[in-house]
């Protein structure tokens, strides 16, 4: 599960982060006293899978680690299991941050969630206490971010990886296989 791949290949995963980031800080911006989101709080740290187009930008970002920092990481990971905080959680903090999946870059923030019953905006409890409502423009479509995910992911595997999709990666399987 090595992802070498050109810097290019990534070009189009690296142009949604920087939109959803934007947004992301606007939005942290404008609702600064709302927004409890801190290095430490980690509650919403799981141990979730990524993409192959996430997994190969965590990979690249790895490789240039020092050595003694891969193996603290790799050492910290091998302690963890499914089902347990991300693998990658250090004293609350996220040992990839400049790199987190994008649901990562997300958690906390107002998302808008489709369900059976409708649509409904979700965000972490500890945020936006005593707003009765959010502007739209505040609101990030979940299903919009996922599907535009999706299709650059697909997008990624049939060029960089020649079609061979194996499927959503695991972050402990990923730092352990690099």
């Amino acid at each position: 599960m090595m992802f070498d791949v050109p810097e290019s290949e990534l070009a189009n995963y690296h142009g949604l982060v920087a939109r959803v980031d934007a947004l992301c800080a606007s939005t942290f911006e404008r609702f600064a006293g709302q927004i409890r989101c801190r290095p430490g709080c980690d509650a919403c740290c799981l141990h979730l899978s990524i993409f192959p187009v996430e997994a190969a930008v965590i990979a690249a970002q790895f490789r240039t680690l020092p050595l003694i920092e891969q193996q603290r990481i790799r050492a910290l990971v091998q302690q963890t299991t499914e089902g347990e905080s991300c693998p990658l959680l250090h004293e609350g903090l996220c040992q990839i941050y400049g790199v987190r999946p994008l649901i990562c870059r997300t958690h906390g923030l107002p998302l808008m969630v489709q369900e059976e019953a409708g649509q409904r905006v979700d965000f972490c409890p500890e945020n936006f206490q005593g707003l009765e409502s959010l502007p739209a423009d505040a609101v990030l479509s979940l299903d919009t971010l996922n599907q535009t995910l999706s299709a650059i992911n697909a997008h990624f595997v049939a060029n960089a990886l020649d079609g061979d999709d194996s499927g959503r990666i695991m972050l402990r399987e990923l730092i352990l296989s690099i």
